[in-house]
C-alpha cells in the first residue's frame, strides 16, 4: 500500500522464541458447529501450560463478539472473518506464542489462506472430524434446532457447505476418541515442533 512502510524493531523473533523457550505457530481446529473443537482446544493449552509453554487461544464465538463484531456469516464475511484471525494469529506467532485457534472455518481456500498468512511450517491443521448427525445430537448451543426451525440461515452443515480438509496433520475421531485421548495425540504430534533448532 502507498505510503505504508514495513517498521523495524530491535528484538526479533527469534529472540523471543529463546526467551520462552520454544516455538512459536498455529494450531488451527476446524469442524461442524459442535464438533468438540474449543473444549479439546482447551484441554490442550491447559497441557502446554502445565509445561510451560506461552499460549493463548482464539474462539470463534469470542472474536466475533469483539474483533469481528461487524461481520455475518455470509460466505464473503466468513472469508474475510478468517483471514483477520489468521493475521491476528500471525502477530501472535510473532511474539513468540503457541496460538490456538478454534473455528469451523468451512470452506478449503480460507484454510489455506491461512498457510499463507501464518507460512506453511507455522500451521498445524486440526480437523476434528464429527458427523453433523452427532453434532445435531448434542447440539451444546441450540444452533441445529434454530436451523432446522430456520431461524438460523447460512448454518454450516445444514443450509451452508463444510469443506473437509483432505489432509489434515491430525485428525480427531470425536465420536471414538476421548478429549483426553485427543489432547494427547495433538500434544505428542507437536512436541519435536516445539523444540528450538539448538536444543
Amino acid at each position: 500500500m502507498k505510503n505504508i512502510f514495513d517498521q523495524e524493531y530491535q528484538i526479533s523473533i527469534e529472540e523471543r522464541k529463546k526467551a520462552n523457550g520454544h516455538n512459536s505457530f498455529l494450531l488451527w481446529f476446524t469442524g461442524l458447529s459442535g464438533s468438540g473443537k474449543s473444549t479439546i482446544a482447551n484441554k490442550v493449552e491447559q497441557e502446554l501450560y502445565n509445561q510451560g509453554i506461552k499460549t493463548y487461544t482464539l474462539d470463534g464465538d469470542n472474536i466475533r463478539k469483539g474483533l469481528n463484531n461487524d461481520l455475518s456469516f455470509s460466505p464473503e464475511d466468513r472469508t474475510e472473518n478468517i483471514r483477520r484471525i489468521a493475521e491476528t494469529a500471525s502477530l501472535m506467532i510473532d511474539a513468540g506464542l503457541v496460538v490456538l485457534a478454534a473455528f469451523v472455518s468451512p470452506y478449503k481456500k480460507d484454510r489455506e489462506n491461512i498457510k499463507n498468512i501464518v507460512k506453511d511450517i507455522n500451521f498445524v491443521e486440526i480437523y476434528v472430524n464429527t458427523s453433523v448427525e452427532e453434532c445435531e445430537r448434542r447440539d451444546v448451543k441450540g444452533l441445529y434446532k434454530k436451523a432446522r426451525a430456520g431461524e438460523i440461515k447460512n448454518m454450516t452443515g445444514i443450509s451452508a457447505p463444510y469443506e473437509a480438509p483432505d489432509n489434515p496433520d491430525i485428525e480427531i475421531l470425536t465420536e471414538h476418541e476421548s478429549v483426553d485421548e485427543a489432547a494427547k495425540k495433538i500434544v505428542d504430534f507437536i512436541k519435536p515442533k516445539l523444540k528450538l533448532k539448538n536444543e
